[in-house]
């Protein structure tokens, strides 16, 4: 069942799928972060982003941050869909779901996931603008790729 919560799809995430993922009768709380392309990154006119991913350890990773979730909150269960490819304006890039029995630890581990998400998955993204286009680092956008994109030595550090 773990790998059915934690994936990296090629295609348009419907967000009640990944609700369902979670949902169960103890829940009295199920909160979802709902990660978008925005159209403006530092004063730069966003036209799409491309994801890409190192997938078998992308999903490993996101598997990992899901036993990170239950450690720290062991009434929860959280599901992690993130894509990759072209995605225009507006369009969703990832969707965390996390149930418990009260909000706050769902608001807490959701919160805690995507911060997660950005320090440990090796998912990278080209953003283009309307006046060029650049591999951006790792996800936290602190790190730059040596030569201009991403390499598996990179990602495997």
């Amino acid at each position: 069942m773990a790998s059915e919560l934690f994936e990296i799809v090629e295609e348009s995430i419907e967000v009640g799928d990944v609700i369902k993922k979670v949902e169960r009768r103890e829940a009295g709380a199920i909160t979802t972060f709902i990660g978008t392309v925005r159209e403006w990154t530092q004063g730069k006119q966003t036209v799409y982003l491309e994801y890409q991913a190192y997938i078998p350890m992308a999903v490993k990773m996101l598997s990992q941050i899901g036993d990170e979730v239950k450690a720290q909150w062991p009434d929860t269960i959280i599901a992690i869909t993130h894509r990759i490819g072209r995605l225009d304006i507006s369009e969703i890039a990832v969707v965390i779901a996390v149930s418990s029995p009260h909000r706050k630890a769902a608001y807490q581990a959701n919160e805690y996931a995507i911060e997660r998400i950005k320090q440990i998955v090796p998912i990278w993204k080209k953003e283009h603008w309307t006046d060029g286009e650049t591999w951006i680092g790792d996800q936290l956008e602190n790190v730059p790729y040596k030569a201009g994109k991403p390499t598996i030595k990179e990602i495997e550090g």
